[in-house]
């Protein structure tokens, strides 16, 4: 490894006190002349050997299609056994390897992280999706999960014409005021809902608001699975708003849009546009 050398500060001048060689010239002080010094050259990445010796114990896995032994392992990744014996048991406990009958197989937490390339795919197809939507309907796109008990919005698409929602007011503490959050809760059991609202209470954000738990949820009651809910200057001034509700499997989602006010004329159609849209979208990486 480098040595780091520790670099001191001269003691403090008098004030008015010159530096031996003199004042410092317009350019500053100067720096030594010569090539770099071994401080100053680039250093050689830190690498952590036990995490180069997992990884290679994982690629050799790969090599045998019935699974594979310690012994047999520690052969293919050059390791010693003991060592082996340390990473395999490790790697067993994290996931990433199974024993079966004395042999090491590749564990879900291998099979994650192979998947994890599809679902980035899928969620620059959905981003993708989300850019188009935006342009067609020219208003900004919402897509939110209602997930471990809270309002999630996981992406947004505006434009400098499309512009998004300024989220004044928490939303997940405000789910009763906006469209998102009306959608989510209203595809949640009755029991959910209210649990939701116990821990978040209806407050009133403007004057649209509706903030007594009761009639909040009488409204959410009221929706219907696949249509539209529509929210205007509920949740802030000026903005109407329209989500549309998505189920895949257990999992809660909607994809929402808002527009200005001046434009609630187009709401109503921006939203079937968006419903119909919607449809086609299955976005298997929420599961």
């Amino acid at each position: 490894m480098d040595r780091i050398t520790e670099r001191t500060s001269p003691p403090a001048r008098p004030p008015g006190a010159t530096s031996p060689a003199g004042p410092a010239g317009p350019t500053g002080p100067s720096s030594p002349s010569g090539p770099t010094s071994p401080s100053r050259k680039e250093r050689q990445p830190t690498l952590i050997s036990s995490v180069q010796r997992a990884l290679r114990l994982l690629e050799a896995v790969g090599g045998f299609l019935q699974g594979a032994t310690a012994k047999q392992l520690a052969r293919a990744a050059g390791l010693p056994l003991g060592t082996t014996y340390h990473l395999l048991r490790t790697l067993t406990h994290e996931g990433y390897l199974r024993r079966a009958d004395g042999r090491f197989y590749y564990g879900e937490a291998v099979d994650g992280i192979g998947r994890a390339d599809d679902r980035q795919s899928e969620r620059f197809d959905l981003r993708a999706r989300m850019e188009r939507l935006r342009d067609d309907l020219g208003a900004a796109v919402y897509f939110a999960l209602y997930r471990d008990g809270e309002v999630s919005v996981v992406d947004v698409a505006a434009g400098p014409h499309q512009p998004a929602v300024e989220p004044w007011a928490d939303f997940r503490a405000t789910a009763h005021a906006h469209a998102i959050g009306q959608c989510l809760l209203g595809q949640l059991p009755e029991e959910a809902r209210r649990d939701h609202l116990a821990r978040h209470p209806p407050v009133g954000l403007t004057p649209s608001t509706l903030a007594e738990e009761s009639t909040v949820l009488r409204r959410l009651a009221g929706l219907r699975p696949t249509m539209p809910v529509i929210e205007r200057q509920e949740y802030a001034l000026g903005t109407v708003c329209a989500a549309v509700p998505i189920t895949v499997g257990s999992v809660v989602a909607t994809m929402a849009l808002s527009l200005p006010v001046a434009q609630a004329d187009r709401l109503t159609a921006a939203a079937g546009h968006l419903r119909r849209s919607v449809g086609a979208m299955t976005p298997s990486f929420v599961l």
